[in-house]
């Protein structure tokens, strides 16, 4: 990831598995770019109200509440609905996928995932939003 003066661009990973959030902490962290853990959906729901994020990568099988039910959560409420969401997980058939769709996520990146995947995600989402300020 390149690095500019601008503004941190922050990302909420939800994830339950300790290796993969750190790989993708490890992964995606740079100074320019900022990753938030939560272990579990309802620490991610809380996060994702409590600060700004520009995107939320969401796990579908969570403790507590799971990926699809926070992402209809928030896609609900007026403050978070437009930040985007993908779904990273190993739930792959087509109905984990429409009903992630249905619940109003915005893509879906499925495991195993590989890191240019998340790093083209990330500079696609950072360019736009660099060109819309």
């Amino acid at each position: 990831m390149a690095g500019n003066a601008q503004a941190p661009f922050h990302i909420l990973l939800v994830e339950d598995e300790p290796v993969i959030r750190e790989l993708v902490r490890s992964m995606l962290s740079d100074g320019a770019v900022d990753v938030v853990c939560a272990a579990n959906g309802i620490e991610g729901l809380k996060l994702a109200r409590d600060r700004t994020f520009h995107l939320i990568l969401m796990d579908v099988v969570l403790p507590q509440l799971d990926g699809v039910s926070v992402c209809r959560i928030l896609k609900s409420d007026p403050v978070t609905a437009k930040v985007p969401l993908y779904m990273l997980t190993a739930k792959a058939k087509k109905a984990d996928v429409e009903s992630a769709t249905q619940a109003g996520a915005d893509g879906y990146i499925h495991k195993p995932f590989r890191g240019a995947e998340l790093m083209d995600l990330v500079e696609r989402l950072r360019t736009a939003r660099t060109a819309a300020d």
